[in-house]
């Protein structure tokens, strides 16, 4: 049964966002929107919601439809209430103190620990700030659930539980959701709109599925226009043949044939429509100045603890070679972040190194945290560039403007730029420092999935050496040919990623 209807929807500012978007949401769909960061998969879903307006066509809603929406950000307001009292609060006032038991229904769904459900919502991690929002929007249980970006801030365990909670909702219940998390996608949706500044693409099948479809449609639409453009071509220059010859024998006949041709020509070229092309949202590249250490990091039995002292694990005899691209694994709390601190402070402090942890003298670190600290807020993206590397102006600006910034983007705090670009300005620095081992904790945070897909080449093109942290399972089945695992209080190594995934959802 159709529940939503939109019919030539389009919204532009100073360039079309999406046009001519035509789709039904019916019961049971659960849609999953794909575009780049800033073409428009919130603006569509605050749309939908009623929160925003569109520039052109009409949105119909079946009558008496009721929408939870699920927004990126959490309202200041919510930051001095409990976990529990958040989504008490999200219940119409008349029935907040008849109805509480609501939200510990949708509470116990969800996971929450009892503890956790009395604390300051801006006491927790933004993890659990996420799961507050979308036990907020279906406490009302609504007959729409819309996710902007739900995985955001989610650890594996997390998503896991979310993935396990959407598909256990009534079956009849249709879900929009927004994401650049591929995996998550493809274990949550049924359908996939690809979202377009022209011919939005819709497709009744899972990311994976619906990316191989589009991919193999604009493949076809390319070489439809190409075959197009070099029939026209071909018409060009038989027409220009019979126009000498028309002219140097008088002929009436060869001229309306030259024309009849010049006419067919055009028309092709008027109709002809190239593939689509996703505007990039800034080119991601990076660099590898190599070394010719083949050992690059030696770890001797290194005890990695919390910062009161307390063992959390020990790592073994572990060497990271060159060519090594080493995805580390382990529950949040394990340790993780701990021991790439260890490797970092030991690369770029000699003074710090000890006989647990030895770098080669050769490396140069490439380090990128998920929070992106190593960018200051209060700086410009033009300043950033400017003061961090002995490059001029002009440089400095063709590099920004080739990782999506512009002219005005440059000249903004790096505080006021969307996650995405933060995150590109932050490969961008990456880059610059020509390092030749990268240490990245969760690189793909913030990026969208042509980002993700262009940082795994480049990574792969470079045979970068490198250790990363990620939650991301589509981008570390890409990219890593070693896999560390934190399992209790050692760190072992195995030969998949895929029973820590499994054991992360139970």
């Amino acid at each position: 049964m159709s529940i939503l209807n939109l019919r030539n929807l389009g919204v532009s500012f100073s360039y079309p966002l999406f046009s001519n978007l035509n789709l039904t949401i019916n019961a049971g769909d659960r849609l999953g929107i794909v575009a780049a960061n800033g073409r428009g998969k919130s603006t569509l879903l605050k749309a939908i919601a009623g929160l925003a307006e569109t520039t052109e066509g009409e949105i119909t809603r079946a009558r008496g439809l009721t929408i939870g929406m699920v927004e990126q950000n959490v309202p200041a307001a919510l930051m001095g209430l409990s976990f529990r009292d958040a989504v008490v609060a999200a219940l119409p006032a008349s029935e907040a103190e008849s109805e509480s038991w609501r939200a510990d229904v949708v509470l116990e769904g969800l996971g929450v620990p009892e503890d956790l459900r009395e604390r300051a919502l801006g006491a927790l991690s933004g993890g659990w700030q996420r799961l507050a929002l979308i036990a907020r929007a279906w406490v009302r249980e609504p007959d729409l659930l819309l996710l902007d970006e739900p995985t955001n801030h989610l650890d594996l365990q997390k998503i896991a539980l979310l993935e396990d909670w959407l598909n256990a909702l009534p079956r009849e219940t249709p879900v929009i959701m927004a994401s650049h998390d591929r995996a998550f996608l493809d274990a949550v949706s049924n359908r996939t709109l690809f979202l377009r500044p022209e011919a939005s693409q819709v497709y009744s099948l899972p990311y994976s599925l619906a990316r191989q479809a589009v991919d193999e449609a604009d493949a076809a639409d390319q070489k439809r226009y190409e075959r197009d453009m070099k029939t026209a071509e071909q018409l060009r220059r038989q027409a220009a043949k019979l126009k000498n010859i028309g002219i140097n024998s008088g002929s009436d006949l060869l001229v309306v044939k030259t024309k009849q041709l010049k006419e067919r020509a055009e028309k092709l070229e008027d109709a002809a429509k190239p593939a689509h092309l996703e505007r990039s949202a800034g080119a991601i590249r990076l660099a590898n100045r190599g070394t010719h250490a083949k050992v690059l990091v030696t770890l001797e039995d290194a005890a990695v603890t919390t910062p009161d002292g307390a063992l959390l694990f020990r790592t073994g005899r572990q060497f990271i070679c060159q060519g090594d691209r080493i995805v580390l694994l382990g529950r949040n709390g394990a340790g993780k972040t701990r021991l790439v601190s260890m490797l970092r402070r030991a690369i770029t402090d000699a003074s710090a190194a000890s006989e647990s942890i030895k770098a080669t003298p050769s490396l140069v670190l490439g380090y990128g945290d998920q929070a992106l600290a190593d960018l200051d807020d209060r700086q410009s993206p033009m300043e950033t560039m400017t003061r961090r590397f002995d490059i001029g102006d002009q440089r400095a600006r063709t590099l920004l403007a080739g990782a999506g910034m512009t002219i005005e983007m440059q000249a903004r705090p790096v505080a006021a730029l969307s996650g995405g670009q933060k995150a590109r300005l932050g490969l961008l620095v990456l880059r610059l420092k020509e390092p030749n081992f990268y240490l990245l904790d969760e690189p793909t945070n913030h990026l969208d999935i042509d980002g993700q897909e262009a940082l795994e080449g480049e990574l792969m093109a470079h045979q970068a050496s490198c250790l990363i942290v990620s939650h991301d399972r589509s981008f570390v089945r890409a990219i890593a040919n070693r896999f560390w695992v934190i399992d209790g209080r050692k760190l072992i190594e195995t030969d998949s990623p895929e029973a820590f995934f499994e054991a992360a959802r139970s």
